[in-house]
């Protein structure tokens, strides 16, 4: 088996979803990601750590990891500062973008979610209600940028 690497870098995906997002959806989730690691190349993935829908790609990725050679990181909005913080959280699947120290803490989802795009080849949104939604701006400014949409919907 070989991988597709552009430019010698690995093949990466990141998502953008409702927090809200029905448990209904991870069967797609699960597929989605299936056919970018097995038909694409795939092996990198960015989640962020807000809501329902990150929590169940997480789980995913991290079922799907004890079958593939995937890596895959849960994307902070901000550099953990309290001790309390280090103590309850498990940090060993968590990576903080370059530069987001010198960003103001009220405008750190929105320097993630742009450096999660900025690294990635594909991204998978569930998106139904593109007003005044924040992973609709998300999917708008990907989809500007070149990157590869996956949408994915629910019955």
């Amino acid at each position: 088996m070989f991988k597709l690497y552009l430019n010698g870098d690995f093949m990466t995906c990141t998502f953008f979803g409702h927090s809200w997002a029905p448990v209904s959806l991870i069967p797609e989730i699960k597929s989605a990601v299936l056919d970018l690691i097995e038909n694409h190349g795939v092996d990198k993935f960015y989640v962020g750590t807000h809501g329902n829908f990150d929590r169940m790609v997480f789980e995913v990725l991290e079922e799907l990891s004890s079958k593939y050679d995937i890596d895959y990181k849960k994307v902070l909005p901000r550099v953990p500062v309290k001790k309390q913080d280090y103590d309850r959280t498990d940090y060993s699947r968590a990576v903080v973008p370059d530069g987001i120290e010198k960003t103001l803490p009220k405008y750190g989802i929105n320097y993630r979610n742009r450096w999660m795009i900025k690294h990635s080849d594909y991204v998978i949104t569930y998106i139904t209600n593109i007003y005044g939604n924040g992973a609709a701006v998300y999917a708008e400014l990907a989809e500007k940028q070149k990157k590869v949409i996956i949408k994915l919907v629910t019955e």
